[in-house]
């Protein structure tokens, strides 16, 4: 028994010197057969059980090495895949630029919320009056440095329209006030005051220089009408739908070019469905009252016969199945193709995109009369014969054609250069109107020999900021030159030497003030909805353009017009709508 316990204590301590504080499933086997070897009452066999010091050695040794071994494996962690790693840089990117967006959105937010306070007007200044809050002057309000200047402006209505979606809220997908922008609000970052008046600008005077406004509002004071002095004026006030002098275009049809428009249409077009979904209507009444005629084969002709295609097929379907499918939309152009201005390849396949959303496209087809409920065209048959057709409508939108208001009619009649001009107010390559010195004009009432287009009109507004910032600058460097030289070495105790060097300083400035060169429009591209989320796009690409269509051409439409949106106000809520159109469908209450 002595010896059996030596054993015992050289094999637990050679364990505890070789391998402490580990136990492995060898070393417990080890063990547990020593201790059943030694405890036997027979001599015989525990004398042949007892282990030499060499085997108890390389048990130990074959144990350490077995847990190395299991150490180094579980601590070997396996690499993760290229496509794991790009995965988690992308999920990481999408991270940091989603809390880099809502920070933006939150410093715009306070921006808004809190802006700088502004210099008062100067009487000394020269009084610069903008008429209308279109693309062309709010382009001009938003560049120009109104310390230069103090600024009036004068319009009947007080906010900014981004009319490229205003088809999009005939039919409920984009709410009205999404896409409309306070002109206070723009005004309040200015870094001068801005007088803003809502009136009609009735009348201008070119001889007095003044402007008579008449405030046609529902509620008016004591005094309605009155007269706005200027040194220099800005006339953008638009264009107002023409009908080509085609009789009951204007008693019978809707127009979209306002908000008001946009509510009106959107009423009737619901107006038209439950009229026809009404008990005991007649088969040819219910085609005719679902039947909507779209004249004017434009982008917003097309964009507004899109819209409603979607809006027949995504929720009239689902919301009124009984009479959906008498639903219908005709577009009809008197030119030989929809879209004019875009490639001939986006052309062709708006025409078939229409065609298979069974949209009807009357080409070569002029509106002649229109009635209460037909419209009476003429068409061009491919072989040039003329046929008179009569089209039943429940609803009709004139979406082509500008005419001349009256405010730029009675300014031509003054003007003596502008006799001759029937499109608008006629004007120089620095968008002088001719035959005046202080008199600029912007956007759908010029005639500046380009498209009136919102994009033109931006342009025009931006270049009128630079021409004049760059003005103001120029008179005062050169009015403090005519003062210093003018008084230099005649008043006694002046130090003529700091006088020189001011004129030099001044002069230095002045040359470094670069030349405003004439006004040159440059094409970005083109953009058109054309309905089931495809879009069209002609865009400018160094000296070529490149024609994109299709679903891909959808999302970058949304892009394009979500970042030209005005503020972040309005970003905000017309990315609210699109998504809350897509979850709930349009609203089609009729208010």
């Amino acid at each position: 028994m002595a010896s059996s316990t030596r054993a015992m204590s050289s094999l637990r301590a050679a364990q505890n010197i070789i391998a402490p504080r580990v136990i492995t499933r060898a070393s417990i086997a080890t063990s547990t057969l020593a201790r059943r070897a030694f405890t036997t009452t027979r001599p015989t066999t525990s004398l042949q059980a007892r282990p030499n010091a060499s085997s108890i050695v390389r048990s130990a040794t074959l144990s350490r090495q077995f847990q190395r071994a299991y150490a180094d494996a579980a601590s070997q962690k396996r690499k993760p895949g290229k496509i794991l790693t790009t995965f988690k840089w992308l999920w990481r990117l999408t991270y940091l630029s989603a809390l880099g967006a809502i920070g933006a959105v939150i410093y715009a937010v306070y921006e808004d919320r809190n802006p700088q306070p502004q210099v008062q007007p100067d009487p000394t200044k020269k009084t610069l009056v903008v008429l209308g809050t279109g693309w062309g002057s709010v382009s001009l309000l938003k560049k120009l440095d109104t310390e230069n200047y103090n600024v009036v402006v004068i319009s009947p209505r007080n906010y900014f329209l981004f009319t490229p979606l205003l088809p999009s809220c005939t039919t409920g997908l984009i709410e009205h006030r999404s896409i409309m922008e306070p002109v206070r609000s723009i005004f309040q970052h200015r870094k001068a005051a801005v007088k803003f008046y809502e009136a009609e600008a009735s009348s201008v005077d070119p001889d007095r220089k003044v402007v008579i406004i008449t405030d046609n509002s529902e509620i008016q004071g004591d005094t309605s009408q009155t007269e706005i002095p200027y040194d220099m004026l800005v006339v953008g006030v638009g264009a107002e739908n023409a009908t080509f002098g085609i009789p009951g275009v204007r008693e019978n049809s809707c127009f979209l070019k306002e908000i008001g428009d946009a509510q009106l249409i959107r009423k009737k077009i619901m107006d038209c469905v439950e009229t026809a979904a009404f008990k005991g209507q007649t088969e040819e009444e219910i085609k005719r009252l679902l039947h909507m005629v779209v004249v004017g084969g434009g982008p917003t002709g097309v964009e507004f016969a899109g819209e409603l295609q979607d809006f027949f097929e995504q929720d009239i379907k689902r919301l009124v199945p009984e009479i959906a499918d008498r639903c219908k939309v005709t577009l009809i152009e008197a030119l030989p193709n929809v879209l004019p201005s875009f490639s001939r390849q986006l052309i062709e396949y708006t025409e078939n995109t229409f065609k298979e959303e069974k949209i009807d496209v009357l080409t070569k087809t002029m509106v002649k009369n229109v009635s209460d409920k037909t419209v009476e065209a003429v068409a061009t048959r491919p072989d040039g014969t003329k046929e008179t057709i009569t089209i039943p409508y429940g609803l009709l939108v004139w979406a082509t054609g500008n005419a001349v208001r009256p405010i730029v009619k009675d300014l031509i009649s003054k003007i003596a250069a502008q006799k001759d001009s029937r499109r608008g107010l006629a004007v120089n390559e620095y968008l002088v109107v001719q035959g005046t010195r202080d008199i600029w004009a912007v956007g759908d009432c010029a005639v500046a020999g380009y498209a009136p287009t919102a994009q033109v009109a931006a342009q025009e507004g931006n270049f009128l900021a630079r021409l004049f910032n760059n003005m103001a600058k120029t008179e005062a460097l050169e009015a403090r030159i005519h003062e210093l030289s003018s008084s230099l070495n005649l008043k006694p105790g002046t130090n003529s030497a700091d006088a020189a060097r001011e004129i030099e300083e001044c002069e230095r400035k002045l040359r470094r003030i670069k030349d405003i060169k004439p006004f040159h429009y440059t094409h970005q591209g083109s953009l058109a909805y054309i309905g089931s989320e495809k879009a069209v796009a002609d865009v400018s690409w160094w000296n070529g353009n490149i024609a994109s269509h299709g679903s891909m051409t959808y999302l970058f439409w949304r892009s394009a017009y979500l970042s030209m949106c005005f503020s972040t106000r309005n970003r905000l809520l017309v990315s609210i709508d699109w998504l809350k159109s897509k979850m709930f469908g349009r609203d089609i209450s009729r208010e």
